[in-house]
């Protein structure tokens, strides 16, 4: 891995421990959370939505 500035290496500390306090506090709030997985998005959390916005448009158009 390439050796990073000093200043880089504090400014990415900042953004993974900003990311890592907002997602325990949404845990904590009982809200979901979008998340970068496998190449896409992801729904976690107890409340994620089961269906993807696009998904229910799409079945709704089917329908009619």
């Amino acid at each position: 891995m390439t050796q990073l500035a000093p200043d880089t290496k504090e400014m990415l500390d900042s953004l993974r421990t900003a990311v890592a306090d907002t997602l325990e506090r949404k845990r904590r709030l009982g809200q979901y959370a979008v998340i970068w997985e496998d190449g896409k998005p992801m729904l976690v959390g107890e409340d994620a939505p089961t269906k993807r916005v696009g998904e229910q448009e799409e079945q709704d158009r089917e329908s009619h």
